[in-house]
């Protein structure tokens, strides 16, 4: 049996994991072969009470688990309901754009106004793979942003290689009350069109990565009010982990070297990046 990397040491501010797949990690959707991260964390066995006590060992106290699809957003709801600090998005991925028919948004939408659902999310727009077209996955962009809006919850945003056409949607349709660009992957420019518009950037393992200075430049633009920080396990893990599979246990190294960018004591930042993250997710301590 394959086990999960070891946690770093434990940060002493409690801190919050915005955005991860708890249902890959624990093999509620079984990897594909094109997918060797997630069989490796499958591989490991660990269950959602195994991985929700490793987080908390390292400081790591709470976390929204996000879906991509239907059954990932509905499993995510129900996990979400049963663990105190555990909530939910809901989404269809841009990926999947082409599964987001009337009758999918209507569930997701349901599923959206359950208490524990906080976010809508992942959705936005991917250009890296053309899984699904971009018509598609616009027309599913559009509809997921409307259901924010009706349901008040967080917009949570899968932005690959389509930095314009994301801020373009979001600005024609006019955004949520609250966007989140999961696993920030913009540029210093674009993080400052971000502050302009009061977009909360999440920042995850490859701003520690040596060939990412343009994320840890980002970084440095975006205040602390604006900033979240997230694992996205199984994948994205911080150094010296890269190529592994991830664990909302690992976030301490990726918060402590944001926190060093910033030139902020890591608690500081724990500490803004747990007000952020609650006010982001509707959440009270």
């Amino acid at each position: 049996m394959s086990k999960l990397p070891v946690a770093p040491e434990p940060l002493s501010t409690p801190v919050f994991d915005s955005h991860c797949h708890l249902d890959i990690m624990v093999g509620n959707r079984q990897a594909s072969s094109g997918d060797p991260v997630a069989q490796a964390a499958q591989a490991a066995s660990a269950s959602v009470e195994s991985i929700l006590a490793d987080s908390r060992a390292a400081g790591v106290t709470r976390l929204v688990t996000i879906g991509y699809d239907l059954p990932s957003s509905v499993w995510g709801a129900r996990v979400a309901a049963d663990h105190g600090d555990v909530y939910a998005g809901v989404a269809i991925h841009p990926n999947e754009a082409h599964a987001a028919t009337p009758e999918v948004l209507a569930e997701i939408e349901a599923l959206a106004c359950e208490p524990d659902v906080r976010a809508i999310g992942e959705t936005g727009l991917d250009y890296y793979r053309d899984w699904a077209s971009k018509d598609d996955q616009h027309a599913s962009f559009r509809a997921h942003i409307e259901i924010a809006k009706r349901t008040g919850k967080a917009l949570v945003i899968h932005d690959r290689d389509a930095h314009d056409d994301v801020l373009r949607v979001l600005a024609a349709e006019g955004a949520p009350d609250r966007v989140v660009f999961h696993s920030y992957s913009g540029d210093a420019e674009m993080a400052k069109k971000c502050v302009e518009a009061g977009y909360f950037m999440s920042f995850s393992g490859p701003v520690t990565y040596k060939n990412a200075a343009y994320l840890r430049e980002a970084a440095r633009v975006a205040p602390k009010e604006l900033i979240l920080v997230e694992t996205d396990a199984p994948y994205l893990p911080p150094v010296p982990h890269r190529g592994k599979p991830n664990a909302p246990s690992l976030m301490p190294l990726t918060l402590r070297c944001l926190a060093e960018v910033k030139g902020v004591p890591a608690d500081e930042l724990c500490e803004a990046v747990n007000t952020n993250g609650e006010a982001v997710f509707g959440i009270s301590r």
